[in-house]
């Protein structure tokens, strides 16, 4: 079938992006336009209020002073403004300037030359009126934010604008926003009080806060990097601090006299975008999509300050089908709801909101009647504001425990929970096997178990039920069952206590029956004198191989004097014996005047790795006699490397320094780079790209050659020094920058011993370091 052929179909995409193009041009117009009238009627009114003008004589009389002062009018409206009101930023309640005898009028300003403000002011006054008119033509907060941003933040050299709301429990929410990307936004949507926040601090205090430096790297604020500098501002509305306004710049600033008074100015139109902005999202808007996400029972109740009478305000889709029996229950009386339950949640509702803490009950409520509706299990209440509480649950159906049907499935293990209050006792079906009782029977509550155990054995029960009622903390032991047909069961008891309201009302637990495994750790024990012998021998290897590398690669070597240089070694062994590994490091005087330094790690631990190492560091010594340069040397190590037993790998450092010139020719199989300290500033050197040794046979080996001045520190390690399990190799290597620079002037023996505390990696591994300085 032939399709038909289809027109072009370009020109409506262009037409609509002309026509949005357009109509966002316009709109811009509009706000400026309002700004402008905004400003000159302000202007208007104070004429009118000085000179007793009508408003159309008013603005002929701004038109001819403008032309006077050689001015624009919006520019002079703008001074004259300032002139009645202060510039923005000045203390609210302060008087208008003076002249002698009396305020200065609008036509003083213009005559004496006092509405010459400065362009910082002006431009805080063009933004206050910019932000006004985004308001009354409906703008969001994020544009009215951003009209606030160019109009007289930009000038300043500020980056962003971020804009908090203070929610009723001290969140900052992220109101209003511009100049950010919005995942940058995303990351500081909900800012919760944490303790001594800086944001929270001024929140507090209610004054100003000028970074022009930034932020410490232990304090994260919104803004590019903590070096920027920020500015942080309260915002108030009707003398209460209603949010806080963050204004952020590229990097460092100088936050003088005139910017600080340009932005203390802008905060009353900043404060005024959070009441344009009324608030969308509140705390129970974000309560109710997370206790939605919940699979347990859970409601938002909301307290009448008056009367006290507590409302439902959201249940989420299973606390609904726990009250299914009641139509529309959101909205309604907690009493109407659940009426069996309101006297123990509206006491544990006032306790948390009172103490600001969560409280906690096993059951409500805790007397059951035969009949009545089924309580709720487990129950907490969470204060989340002055007037607002959660509650969440677990819901049962039947009177057996919600814990017994998982343990159920469980071998050899069963539940039970003793009511303090009401007497009663449950056990699951597994305990009474393992106690060897008939089904039915009634459950033995554990203060009255001793009966049941051997008399060795209730003492421990004694110190068990001791935590558990006096101290309330949970515990667990381990005792012999006497069962009534003479068996003994090894029996484990773990147990927690129940609290209602700070009171002890129950205790839960479980019974686990261990004899298996206590038959099996005897019958393990019988084996243990065989493995004796062994174990003893593979320790006696071990140390054997742990004194060889300690007679080879001392902890703290004695060195000899060496021409031109000063030199500390350090070996720090592994954390455990039996990751005894394969560093070592070298430092030999040559007959040519040379000094030969050296540090190297083979790869894996134990006795391989020792007897890997012995054969190369004594290779390196006897090739480097032959007076070749470091490329060559490790080429001719590369193969050793490949022809010794176990077929080992290695990384390695090898250098010669020439007292003569003061220069180092090094090359690098594959290790971590040498750290150089000059003057004070640290650096790692970057080494030759060459392949670790004994990976492939006949390899070239690159070399390079570095000048020392007088004083330099030159420090060679291996990778025990900064490897971490939670960080990279990279962050490993900043660190030791970083310590490095740290050190106080002394010889190298103490800034070795220095580094080497300052410094750890956390992999447990072994480590050489080689300390040597310039003369």
């Amino acid at each position: 079938m032939t399709m038909p052929e289809q027109g072009p179909v370009g020109p409506e995409p262009d037409r609509l992006a002309d026509a949005v193009t357009r109509l966002t041009a316009e709109l811009a117009a509009l706000r400026r336009e309002a700004a402008r009238r905004h400003l000159l009627d302000l202007a208007g009114g104070v004429l009118v209020a000085q000179h007793s003008l009508t408003p159309g004589e008013a603005a002929d009389h701004l038109v001819r002073l403008a032309e006077t002062m050689d001015v624009g009018p919006e520019d002079l409206a703008a001074d004259i403004v300032d002139g009645a009101t202060g510039p923005p930023g000045a203390a609210s309640g302060d008087p208008p300037p003076e002249r002698d005898g009396g305020p200065r009028t609008a036509d003083d300003a213009a005559r004496s030359g006092y509405g010459e403000a400065g362009s910082a002011d002006r431009r805080a006054r063009w933004a206050e009126a910019g932000t006004e008119a985004a308001a009354r033509l409906g703008g969001t907060a994020d544009e009215i934010a951003a009209t606030l941003l160019d109009g007289g933040l930009r000038p300043l050299g500020a980056r962003a604008l971020w804009l908090f709301r203070r929610t009723e429990t001290d969140c900052l929410q992220l109101a209003g926003r511009a100049g950010m990307n919005p995942l940058e936004a995303s990351h500081w949507r909900w800012v919760p009080p944490t303790g001594g926040s800086t944001l929270h601090r001024v929140l507090g205090e209610g004054t100003p806060l000028w970074l022009p430096d930034g932020t410490g790297p232990a304090e994260a604020l919104p803004g590019p990097d903590p070096g920027a500098a920020r500015a942080v501002l309260p915002l108030r509305q009707r003398g209460v601090v209603t949010g806080l306004a963050l204004v952020d710049w590229p990097g460092p600033a100088v936050l003088d006299e005139p910017v600080r008074r340009a932005l203390t100015g802008l905060a009353a139109p900043a404060a005024r975008i959070l009441d344009a902005a009324a608030p969308g999202t509140t705390e129970p808007g974000v309560l109710a999509p997370l206790l939605d996400l919940l699979t347990h029972p859970a409601m938002v109740l909301r307290a009448d300050m008056e009367s006290g009478a507590l409302h439902v305000e959201h249940l989420n889709r299973p606390a609904l089908d726990s009250v299914r029996h009641v139509h529309g229950p959101a909205g309604r009386q907690l009493a109407q709801v659940l009426p069996a339950m309101h006297a123990d949640l509206v006491r544990l509702a006032a306790s948390a909101r009172e103490s600001a803490a969560p409280q906690r009950a096993a059951r409500v409520p805790v007397e059951h009647r035969v009949g009545g509706p089924d309580p709720l299990h487990d129950v907490r209440v969470l204060p989340v504001g002055p007037d607002r509480t959660v509650v969440l649950w677990h819901g049962a159906t039947d009177p057996g425990l919600s814990l017994s049907r998982v343990l159920g499935r469980l071998e050899n293990v069963a539940a039970f929970e003793d009511d303090l209050i009401t007497g009663e006792s449950r056990w699951s079906e597994q305990a009474y096997r393992i106690f060897g009782l008939e089904p039915g029977t009634s459950p033995v509550p554990l203060r009255r178990l001793a009966p049941h155990l051997h008399r060795e054995d209730t003492g421990r029960l004694d110190e068990l039920l001791t935590a558990l009622t006096r101290r309330r903390e949970g515990g667990d032991t381990v005792v012999r069952a006497v069962r009534e047909d003479g068996g003994l069961r090894h029996l484990r008891i773990a147990a927690e206590p129940l609290l209602t309201g700070g009171v002890l009302s129950g205790i839960t637990g479980v019974y686990q029956d261990v004899s298996a495994q206590h038959h099996t750790e005897i019958a393990l024990s019988a084996t243990f004198d065989r493995l004796t012998a062994a174990q003893t021998q593979a320790a006696l290897r071990q140390q054997l191989v742990l004194q060889l590398q300690q007679a080879i690669v001392p902890e703290m070597p004695e060195l000899q004097r060496l021409p031109g240089l000063q030199v500390a070694a350090r070996y720090r062994p592994a954390a455990e014996e039996y990751r005894v590994g394969g560093d070592w490091y070298d430092v030999l005087p040559l007959p040519d005047g040379r000094v030969l330094v050296v540090t190297g790690d083979i790869a894996g631990h134990g006795i391989d790795s020792v007897t890997g190492m012995v054969a190369l560091r004594n290779a390196l010594r006897g090739l480097a006699f032959t007076g070749h340069r470091p490329g060559r040397l490790m080429a001719w190590l590369n193969e050793v490397t490949l022809h010794t037993h176990g077929g080992p790998t290695a990384t390695a450092v090898c250098g010669l320094y020439d007292p003569a010139d003061r220069s180092l020719c090094w090359a690098s199989a594959g290790h971590l780079p040498p750290v150089l300290l000059r003057d004070g500033a640290a650096g790692l050197l970057e080494p030759p790209q060459n392949i670790l040794l004994g990976a492939v046979p006949a390899v070239t080996y690159k070399e390079t050659v570095t000048r020392l001045e007088p004083g330099d520190t030159l420090m060679l390690y291996t990778d025990g020094l900064v490897e971490s399990r939670r960080t990279g190799i990279d962050q490993g290597l900043e660190r030791l920058r970083r310590a490095v620079e740290r050190l106080r002037p002394a010889g190298p023996d103490e800034q070795a011993d220095a580094l080497l505390t300052a410094v750890t990696g956390d992999t447990d591994d072994d480590t050489s370091l080689v300390v040597f300085r310039v003369s």
